[in-house]
This record gives structure tokens, C-alpha cells and sequence, in this order.
């Protein structure tokens, strides 16, 4: 599933490409991708069409365009999911869900292959859509505050990776920049949290911010054809991954082979060495 950097990367190009313009015309080609939309896919049209964007927004994994009426487009890429910007003679895409036509002559297109991903309209969710208030700041937010996360996740009693894939506590992390974080921090993803230090929690942090700034720079990670930016164009930052999907190979820091553990029906990755695993671990 794309994380932060991917999702921003995305909203960067939206930033670009289609704030200032206006909807002229809306197609929904399959109701599934509208279907956070209670109201159907009939006003789901209604609401967009005619609306100009005035900004593209993100909180952690979730994307809005800010609407002049005071309303939003609220996205989430799922697992599959994708923005594109397309001239109006691109062939359409073979997963092409929704059509947005801007009066610029250019397409807004929302693909999505698995159908997990969707947009809605949201009522005065210009600033801030009600339906991902519950949301945390992410760490590039403004409103983050490092002392109040520090003081929260401390008084958690569970692991410390599952508190940072925990959207309600911190935004934007996923498995991959979560693995890759912790392993600049030097922590096991399962230390206990009330165990953990200030000094530590700043180490993650900034494990975290690291990592994500530099999936940023780099276009993001992309593993398949389905993680690219508005252009259709593939991130690299899978080129300078530490631990995340190489177990067997060795640590790039101390040369000991990478370990993989299940996880939560997924995977975690870490260095033996430079991560050791704690004596009273929680999951």
C-alpha cells in the first residue's frame, strides 16, 4: 500500500497540474470507486461537476482537493489505486474507475486495479474533511508535536512498530518506511513502549523523517507498474532500501544477514545485530 511519500508525491503533482482549475465534466465508470460516497455515484457528479480546485491537501495516506464551495474530494489509493493527468486522446487506462475533465482540456483519471481505493465528496471538508479528523498529524505536519507523541506512545502497552502503523497515534507509516525507520534508530520493532526513552522516541522520529525524506526525493518506493506518481512515472527509493525486503542479505551497516518475522499478516525486517530483539518483546 503507498505510504506518506507516495501519496505526496502524488498530491505535489495535483498541486501542479490541477489546482486553479474547474471540473467541466465527471464520469463514473464503476460505483464501487464512489461507494464512501452514501449519497451514489449520480450525486457524487452533481456536487463536482462546475467546482473549481483551490488546493490538493494530504493528511497522512489520505489526499483531498479543496473545493471553492467549501467542499472536498476525498482519496485514498488503496492498495492499487492511482491519479493520473492525461490528455483527453490517451487511450483510456484498462482500470480507469472515475473521469474528471478540467477545463484546461486535460483528464483527472482515478485507476485503480484491486478496487480498495475510492473518492468521495466530502461537505465542508475544504480544511480538513470530518471523515479523517480522527486522523493523527503526520511527522512533516506542522501540528505535530514531538513531546505530545513522545508522552502518548510511552503510555501505550504494546510494540513499537505497531504503534507507529497505528493512524490514530501518527500518521503515514507503513510496513516499509516503519521497518526502515526503525532500523536507523537502531530499535527492535518489538520494544515495548512504555520501556522506551525520550532520547529514544526522538531517535524514531528522526528515523522516520530520514527515511520518508529521502522516499521523497526519490520519487518514492515502487515495487510494481501500480505505485507512480500523476505521470505515470515509478519511484526509486526501492534501489535504497536497508532492510526492508532483503532478508538473507547482509546489513548494509554491519554485515549481518537480514532477518524477516511475520508480522501482523505481513512482514518485518530487521538487523540481528544492530537491532536486538528485547528480552520482554510485545507484538
Amino acid at each position: 500500500m503507498p505510504e506518506l511519500p507516495e501519496v505526496e508525491v502524488v498530491r505535489r503533482g495535483l498541486a501542479e497540474h490541477v489546482v486553479g482549475r474547474s471540473v467541466v465534466a465527471v464520469e463514473v465508470r464503476n460505483a464501487r470507486s464512489v461507494r464512501r460516497h452514501l449519497a451514489g455515484p449520480v450525486d457524487f457528479v452533481d456536487r463536482l461537476t462546475r467546482r473549481r480546485v483551490d488546493a490538493a491537501r494530504r493528511r497522512g495516506k489520505y489526499l483531498w482537493l479543496a473545493l471553492d464551495d467549501g467542499s472536498a474530494v476525498l482519496g485514498h489509493l488503496g492498495m492499487s489505486g492511482q491519479l493520473l493527468v492525461q490528455p483527453a486522446t490517451a487511450p483510456d487506462e484498462t482500470h480507469l474507475r472515475v473521469r474528471l475533465v478540467l477545463d484546461s482540456g486535460v483528464q483527472l483519471r482515478f485507476v485503480d486495479q484491486r478496487m480498495f481505493g475510492g473518492l468521495s465528496m466530502s461537505e465542508d471538508g475544504a480544511a480538513l474533511p470530518s471523515e479523517i479528523a480522527h486522523i493523527a498529524p503526520d511527522p512533516f505536519d506542522p501540528t505535530f508535536g514531538d513531546d505530545l507523541f513522545a508522552t502518548r506512545i510511552r503510555r501505550r502497552r504494546t510494540g513499537l512498530k505497531r504503534a507507529l502503523l497505528d493512524q490514530r497515534l501518527i500518521s503515514g507509516v507503513g510496513n516499509i518506511y516503519a521497518d526502515e525507520g526503525l532500523w536507523l534508530a537502531r530499535l527492535h520493532y518489538a520494544r515495548p513502549t512504555e520501556t522506551l526513552t525520550r532520547v529514544e522516541v526522538a531517535r524514531v522520529l528522526g528515523g522516520v523523517r530520514a527515511v520518508m525524506s529521502s522516499a521523497l526525493s526519490q520519487g518514492g518506493t515502487s515495487f510494481d507498474a501500480l505505485y507512480v506518481d500523476i505521470n505515470g512515472r515509478s519511484g526509486y527509493f526501492d534501489r535504497s532500501l536497508q532492510v526492508y525486503g532483503r532478508d538473507g542479505q547482509p546489513c548494509r551497516r554491519c554485515r549481518t544477514p537480514i532477518r524477516r518475522d511475520p508480522f501482523m499478516n505481513r512482514s518485518s525486517y530487521t538487523c540481528p545485530r544492530c537491532q536486538p530483539r528485547p528480552r520482554r518483546a510485545r507484538w
